[in-house]
């Protein structure tokens, strides 16, 4: 027959934490607790703004585009310009060389005057070619 449990022994299952390792938790859990009450606090409580995506205005992002340079990828943000059309850019440029005025843009199939008109705010002005060689006058060395 088994032997009666002695009544000085506790009756409760022993936890994976002793108790001075259960205050070290208590007190770290009370530390943060504070933390974060006193960060609500600082921060305005029940009368802090909180931003209200709905009433936030909303931003624009003004991008331009060089036509003598950009790959396709970045000409498709343009407006109306999908992936076709801005590969057909791309042939055409390096088919017939760089695009001299956003005239010649209308070489490629597809960009009509309407279109032209609904990119042009977001190209970039191209150089003038003639005045890019280097007409100033020479430097004399010394």
């Amino acid at each position: 027959m088994p032997a009666p449990p002695d009544p000085a022994e506790p009756r409760w299952p022993r936890l994976w934490l002793r108790r001075a390792d259960q205050a070290a938790v208590a007190g770290i859990v009370v530390v943060a607790l504070t933390a974060m009450i006193g960060h609500w606090l600082y921060h305005g409580g029940r009368q802090g703004q909180m931003i209200e995506v709905d009433r936030v205005e909303p931003g624009s992002i003004a991008y331009t585009v060089d036509l003598n340079v950009a790959d396709w990828p970045e000409l498709t943000v343009l407006p109306g310009v999908g992936e076709t059309l801005a590969k057909r850019i791309i042939a055409e440029r390096a088919e017939n060389g760089p695009f001299r005025d956003f005239n010649d843009l209308r070489r490629v199939r597809g960009i009509g005057p309407r279109t032209l008109e609904r990119l042009t705010p977001y190209l970039r002005p191209l150089p003038d070619f003639e005045a890019t060689a280097d007409q100033s006058p020479s430097r004399k060395d010394s």
